[in-house]
């Protein structure tokens, strides 16, 4: 449900863009992101510093995009939240020795896990999803840049809604396998 919420001033941004424009829809974007954060503060007396850093770039981008009236500012967006992912990624792991992906993914199935049994998932798995994901990020960031200046702007918000949305749940598919078999089996009803 969390992750479904936090698609919210996506959802937005494109109604809006469809039923107006893109000033609305962006002043809708920066509006909804930082709804977001005070929700999460005021809910949990913490902001997440991935909200902070969506917030910070919806807010800068999307005012360059309203106060100079071009659009071009917006499309930046994506770009510079991939590229900086991609970047944290691949500098949190080979400068600081930390595997972020193996972070997260360690949390989940932690919790998902019912079985007695550990996960246990070989270190080198860890270190070629990190640099799968370091890929897949970059790769988006440069798509979306290379998509807003060579197509028109409704296919660039169609590509923005539904074609990230595509990448990233084929992304976190190939993920999953990548894990199944590492998963301990469902013990079995008797």
């Amino acid at each position: 449900m969390h992750a479904l919420i936090e698609y919210i001033p996506l959802i937005l941004f494109f109604a809006v863009f469809k039923l107006v424009d893109i000033y609305w829809a962006t002043a809708l974007l920066i509006s909804t992101t930082f709804i977001q954060v005070a929700y999460s503060y005021i809910k949990y007396k913490k902001v997440p510093t991935r909200q902070w850093i969506f917030f910070a770039i919806a807010a800068v981008f999307g005012t360059l995009t309203i106060v100079f009236h071009d659009e071009q500012f917006i499309k930046w967006k994506a770009t510079m939240i991939y590229a900086g992912l991609s970047m944290t990624l691949l500098v949190s792991r080979y400068v600081l020795n930390k595997n972020l992906v193996k972070k997260a993914l360690s949390t989940i199935l932690d919790n998902a896990n019912e079985s007695a049994q550990p996960v246990i998932i070989p270190e080198p798995l860890w270190n070629n999803l990190n640099l799968l994901w370091v890929m897949i990020t970059a790769g988006i960031a440069v798509l979306n840049i290379y998509i807003a200046y060579n197509f028109s702007l409704d296919f660039w918000v169609n590509f923005k809604v539904f074609g990230l949305m595509g990448i990233t749940f084929v992304s976190i598919l190939i993920t999953i396998f990548c894990l199944f078999k590492y998963l301990p089996e469902d013990e079995e009803i008797k």
